[in-house]
């Protein structure tokens, strides 16, 4: 299974969060198989998972190395960031908890480190000022490395052309809190798009019925040739057109047993000739 590629570089990667959930034993995963290997497995069904342990706990060094290892070469994790860098009431003293998090050894992931998701509780208020502030503290590269970030802001005071405007600046993606309760910011903000879907329901067998994952797929070959939806919430004034895009796109959340079944039926979608 090959990552969907669009034009000369962008790349659409479909994705789950996590891979250690019991519920998935025996449905997306093999009877029998040993614990350690889901991870493989994993990485082989999808094209890339994002790491929520990274947002409630510092990983070992020896740890990324070890998600490096057991992925195929063309797999990529995102991170979520540590929860002490976003859950504080001032953003612009985050700068020891970002440059921690950057030194635990995530560079070990190499080129298989995909974005950073800043994820900010719902209770957290747009704060120009301050969020500008730590906007400056994210770093774009580290050790020669570029560093992808994007914000996931679910509170509706970010629901402002201001904060699409300050996040453009800095060439920052916004996440795109798909079928959820949280708002909807579609704004094209960035050189990538990083999507997470919510609404997988446990009576679809593919978590999703048809008509919605093929508007999701619709929706990322949309991003991915420099375009934007035009059924999806904006605030901002349009992104500036681009010639291909990179796209992040995760089954979350929802109805989370057919999260997996959900991730493989869009990059069958993807995977078909145009």
């Amino acid at each position: 299974m090959a990552t969907k590629k669009t034009g000369s570089a962008a790349r659409i990667r479909v994705g789950i969060g996590g891979w250690d959930f019991e519920p998935w034993r025996g449905t997306f995963y093999p009877e029998g198989l040993a614990h350690k290997r889901e991870l493989e497995f994993a990485s082989r069904a999808v094209t890339s998972i994002e790491v929520n342990g990274t947002f409630y706990r510092t990983q070992k060094p020896e740890t990324f190395a070890k998600w490096h290892d057991e992925t195929p070469e063309d797999f990529v994790f995102s991170l979520k960031a540590p929860r002490y860098a976003t859950n504080r009431r001032v953003l612009a003293e985050a700068g020891d908890s970002i440059e921690r998090f950057f030194e635990s050894g995530v560079l070990e992931l190499k080129d298989k480190l995909g974005p950073i998701n800043w994820q900010f509780a719902p209770t957290k208020h747009f704060d120009p000022e301050d969020f500008e502030s730590f906007l400056k503290l994210l770093p774009a590269t580290v050790e020669g490395r570029a560093i992808r970030h994007v914000v996931e802001v679910r509170h509706e005071s970010f629901v402002d052309a201001a904060f699409v405007a300050l996040v453009r600046k800095y060439g920052v993606a916004v996440v795109v809190a798909g079928d959820s309760k949280y708002p909807q910011i579609a704004d094209v903000t960035a050189p990538f798009v990083y999507a997470r879907i919510m609404g997988t329901t446990e009576k679809q067998k593919t978590g999703y019925p048809k008509a919605a994952l093929d508007r999701w797929s619709a929706r990322a070959q949309e991003w991915a040739a420099g375009g934007a939806p035009d059924d999806l919430p904006t605030v901002g004034g349009p992104a500036e057109k681009s010639a291909a895009r990179d796209v992040y796109l995760y089954v979350i959340s929802g109805y989370k047993a057919a999260n997996p079944a959900a991730a493989m039926a869009l990059i069958k979608r993807l995977d078909e000739p145009a």
